[in-house]
């Protein structure tokens, strides 16, 4: 589970998640960034079905994104510009990193998909 890149892109984009949990006050933030850090756990954990793996990392990607736009929203509203942070990205750099980890992710589902089309091409001869 651990030797493939994706599952390390995966813990990393978990850890920003939580970081970013912690680090908001608002309540709907804490909420999206939970939904993301579930499916980012999800995705971490069910390495066995990729395709499943995949689409949760990239559900998670897509949730981040959302979270990331209405944070830039509540930070181009907002008056006082000093109360966000380092917190204020994190969602953008968990989203890149789950798109990665889906990226390869893809990469070891086509290269499964070949050997067992290779391996079928050789029991037909």
């Amino acid at each position: 589970m651990w030797q493939r890149i994706q599952t390390l892109y995966l813990a990393l984009a978990l850890a920003c998640t939580v970081w970013c949990a912690l680090g908001f006050g608002r309540t709907a933030f804490v909420v999206l960034s939970c939904i993301a850090g579930v499916l980012e756990l999800l995705a971490l954990t069910t390495y066995r079905f990729r395709v499943f793996q995949m689409r949760t990392a990239v559900l998670a990607a897509l949730v981040l994104i959302g979270l990331q736009a209405w944070v830039g929203i509540v930070y181009f509203a907002s008056e006082d510009k000093s109360a966000f942070g380092i917190v204020t990205v994190l969602p953008a750099i968990a989203a890149i990193l789950d798109f990665l980890a889906a990226r390869g992710i893809l990469a070891d589902e086509m290269l499964v998909r070949s050997a067992s089309r290779l391996r079928s091409s050789k029991k037909k001869k």
